[in-house]
């Protein structure tokens, strides 16, 4: 089974995604880990990378590639990262958005940062408007086209295990069967 979770800085994509792993045995694999992965092989420190990447295109499309490589050729996996869900294409059996309101993200992000709130989420915006430009750019992809996901999740609403527990329930109850229909990812770029 490979479970996507996607959405915006502060979502709660690692949480959650940590969590459906753990609910469903799977391994996690976190975008951002790749990021810090792709760092060390190239000698950078996280931080370094980022800068380098706003100045190279490339960074991002190698993060994606490996990412899409890791969708294709695996199976029993949860897949994290802003883009899972178009990167996975087909191959996902679910595809899961998570989001919130951009001062609940922001707020989040500060906790985690410990950054002021406000300046968190102007950043965090800052950042979503930079990424949505490139994805389009580099793919054709309008970050803000829900229709490929299976289930969007507005996550300032539940807790953590609330939030869970409707991703549990919604692939236990998948009948396959009954499927009407996938949906599909338009691919027309290459990762």
């Amino acid at each position: 089974m490979l479970l996507t979770v996607s959405g915006p800085p502060g979502s709660g994509k690692s949480t959650t995604a940590e969590l459906l792993a753990d609910a469903f045995d799977l391994d996690h694999i976190s975008g951002g880990d790749i990021f810090r992965e792709l760092a060390d092989e190239r000698g950078y420190t996280p931080l370094e990378f980022n800068k380098l990447a706003e100045e190279n295109d490339q960074i991002d499309r190698d993060l994606d590639r490996r990412l899409r490589r890791i969708a294709v050729e695996r199976d029993d996996l949860v897949l994290e990262s802003r883009l899972a869900g178009w990167l996975a294409g087909e191959q996902a059996d679910f595809r899961f958005w998570l989001d919130s309101p951009p001062r609940v993200r922001g707020e989040r992000i500060a906790e985690r940062e410990g950054k002021d709130p406000k300046r968190a989420t102007e950043e965090t915006q800052a950042r979503e408007a930079s990424e949505a430009k490139r994805y389009q750019e580099y793919y054709g992809i309008d970050i803000q086209d829900l229709t490929i996901y299976d289930l969007s999740v507005n996550t300032a609403r539940w807790e953590p295990d609330a939030v869970l527990d409707m991703l549990v329930t919604a692939v236990g109850e998948y009948e396959a069967d009954g499927d009407e229909g996938q949906a599909t990812v338009p691919i027309d770029y290459e990762f």
